[in-house]
């Protein structure tokens, strides 16, 4: 008889192998597309103060606090009766995403909003992750362990509870979410690229928030604009094309 993996497992398990696979085809496509870059090629070693061996250190510690807070909630969730067992409609499911999204939305604003506005956790927690001034695909997840474990893994689990999904479903849903963050940190501004045609919340919006002089805008990760748009901390941009090959981000001013 074979063994058998749980959904508790898996919903904490893969997401974390969609970081890496989807990490290892960006960056694949970041060396060869240099046309859809926002960021010219070596700019993230001249730019950025933290080298590629300490961020995937950090990102790998995270993901397994993350691993193990995802099973702990997920397991008593459902030891409490909670979670539901059996597998909704295809409906229902659309609509627990858009609940979800909403939700992790709601608390990625609101806690970044607030570690940017807070000196002391803004040096102690969320200033790490802006060691990446120019931001790339598994830098993602890089940044200090209270911010992951609050913004992050809280606000999955958090997401979950709320939209009522299953467990099964919650793989779906926290993988598509890895998927989504990812790409908003790529630095690759594809306009075929279904994701940042559907989402306005692109690599592109994000990219703004990176820049030194736009950190007190554009807050909202990662599926909408809703948060900057109704609280007045939405910045407008442009994306053009740089004479060398590719795009680059010109954040607007208030008069523009």
């Amino acid at each position: 008889m074979g063994m058998e993996i749980s959904d508790e497992l898996l919903s904490a398990v893969v997401p974390v192998i969609v970081f890496w696979v989807f990490s290892f085809f960006y960056e694949l496509l970041a060396q060869n597309c240099v046309n859809y870059r926002l960021h010219p090629i070596g700019e993230e070693e001249e730019k950025n103060t933290v080298p590629r061996s300490k961020v995937i250190k950090g990102v790998l510690t995270h993901q397994a606090l993350q691993i193990l807070t995802v099973c702990i909630v997920t397991k008593v969730w459902e030891e409490k009766g909670e979670a539901p067992t059996v597998q909704h409609s295809l409906p229902l499911i659309a609509v627990q995403f858009v609940i979800g999204m909403a939700v992790i939305d709601t608390v990625q604003y609101f806690g970044h909003r607030y570690m940017h506005e807070n000196k002391f956790l803004y040096k102690h927690t969320h200033s790490a992750h802006h060691a990446l001034v120019v931001p790339y695909v598994y830098g993602a997840q890089y940044g200090s362990l209270l911010e992951g474990l609050v913004l992050d893994t809280m606000g999955s689990s958090l997401a979950f509870v709320v939209s009522g999904m299953t467990v099964k479903t919650s793989i779906y849903f926290y993988s598509l979410a890895i998927i989504k963050n990812l790409d908003v940190h790529s630095g690759l501004y594809f306009p075929w690229n279904p994701l940042q045609g559907f989402f306005p919340n692109n690599c592109a919006f994000h990219d703004t928030h990176h820049q030194l002089k736009g950190q007190k805008y554009n807050f909202s990760q990662p599926f909408f604009l809703s948060w900057d748009l109704i609280l007045g901390t939405y910045r407008p941009f442009t994306v053009e094309k740089r004479k060398e090959g590719g795009f680059e981000v010109c954040l607007l001013t208030k008069n523009d």
